[in-house]
């Protein structure tokens, strides 16, 4: 006897539950993980699951690349909204590949190399400090596969992407930041940054510990989550006071400054350098 693929914790395609899809969906027994590609609610997510997933979309001599190869090996390409779709990139002619429950991938390496290639520059850095961060590659990798691409512009593009990346970045946000900052024209700053008080300690997102005029600069991104409600900006405003009696001047960074063409971060941090910053806006 067999049974259908949601009750046996199998992926499937939105062809195989037929007219059982809605009522599966609208009953919550079931969730999408890529367009057209479901699972039982209840099974555990796992790079071998999301590979069998894009084995259902992609030709069978074909291997997941680039974007789903990310996907697969769990590594962000992007973080602007959560119901973002996957897209769907398969090659017939990887660079590198690994085997993941008979399914093939391109390996966390390749994949990075082709992130630093063609996503948009602020998506590739967080993309490579996270997966520079999940210690499955390392730079000097990433450069050796990256000598493989024929592309003399991406290449530079991409070399300029791995010179940047930081595993210490611990989310997307934080290496936008420092793309801003590093595209205005500043110096890298120093990230995670511990300073201690006489009560708690404190740990910055982004900083330049060195002073001017006694004081250092810190930056912090303030999510929308965790930094919104009154409570938390109650909390921020209490930290913010003490990290200044310990010499640090605070710049809080939200989305809207990191995104759109209007410069105030760039001026807050040129003026507290003394630095005019290299504007307009890259991305």
């Amino acid at each position: 006897m067999s049974f259908p693929p949601f009750f046996c914790g199998l992926p499937f395609t939105g062809r195989q539950a037929g007219k059982k899809l809605n009522w599966l969906l609208g009953g919550g027994e079931i969730r999408q993980l890529l367009k057209g590609v479901y699972v039982a609610t209840e099974t555990p997510d796992s790079p071998e699951l999301r590979a069998a997933a894009a084995a259902l979309v992609i030709p069978s001599d074909g291997v997941a690349r680039a974007e789903t190869a990310a996907w697969i090996h769990g590594i962000p390409t992007a973080a602007l909204s959560a119901d973002e779709q996957v897209p769907i990139r398969w090659t017939r002619t990887p660079a590198e590949t690994v085997n993941l429950a008979g399914h093939k991938v391109t390996s966390p390496a390749a994949t990075g190399v082709e992130l630093a290639l063609h996503l948009p520059r602020p998506f590739a850095l967080a993309s490579i400090d996270a997966l520079l961060r999940s210690g499955r590659a390392d730079r000097a990798t990433l450069e050796g596969l990256l000598d493989q691409y024929d592309t003399h512009q991406a290449q530079l593009r991409a070399r300029n992407i791995l010179k940047h990346a930081d595993p210490r970045a611990e989310s997307p946000a934080e290496s936008w930041l420092r793309l801003r900052l590093l595209d205005a024209g500043f110096p890298k700053p120093d990230l995670q940054v511990r300073v201690s008080g006489p009560t708690r300690d404190y740990r910055l997102d982004l900083s330049y510990p060195d002073p001017i005029d006694g004081v250092r600069l810190g930056l912090e991104y303030d999510s929308d989550r965790w930094h919104s409600s009154d409570r938390d900006q109650v909390r921020d405003e209490e930290r913010r006071t003490g990290l200044k009696a310990l010499g640090w001047h605070i710049i809080p960074v939200r989305r809207t400054d990191l995104w759109g063409s209007y410069p105030a971060l760039e001026l807050a941090v040129g003026a507290f350098l003394c630095r005019w910053p290299r504007l307009p806006r890259r991305w």
